[in-house]
């Protein structure tokens, strides 16, 4: 039997990025959903059970940080790595992310798309 592809969610709304991270993604073997706003990925995480999540907090219509409180009520999503990926260097933006257990937190302008890739491939 072949071995299940690995599924990323990818909650970006930079669609350019989001794009380039799905591509490289795709690439090594990933299946990525994505979705593009606050309110669009709490929908999806009703149903997608994803191997990792890879989430901005800066969203339009709900904020990252109401995201990684609803994925922290979904029991099927306990152990899902998070890493965030956005502009907020704020230590205090950091310490709030890791309350709510996520795995890595990267300020985008200091990170490639490879390193993303990377990043994801380590942790799941």
């Amino acid at each position: 039997m072949p071995e299940e592809l690995k599924r990323v969610m990818i909650i970006e709304d930079d669609k350019f990025l989001s794009s380039l991270i799905k591509v490289h993604l795709e690439k090594e073997g990933f299946l990525v959903v994505q979705a593009f706003d606050g309110e669009e990925a709490i929908e999806l995480l009703k149903t997608e059970r994803p191997n990792i999540i890879v989430t901005d907090l800066i969203m339009p219509k709900v904020m990252g940080f109401e995201i990684l409180q609803t994925i922290s009520m979904i029991p099927e999503l306990q152990d899902v790595p998070i890493i965030i990926l956005s502009n907020l260097a704020q230590d205090s933006d950091i310490e709030k992310a890791k309350q709510y257990g996520v795995k890595e937190y990267f300020v985008k302008v200091k990170i490639s798309v490879d390193d993303i890739v990377k990043k994801i491939k380590e942790s799941i």
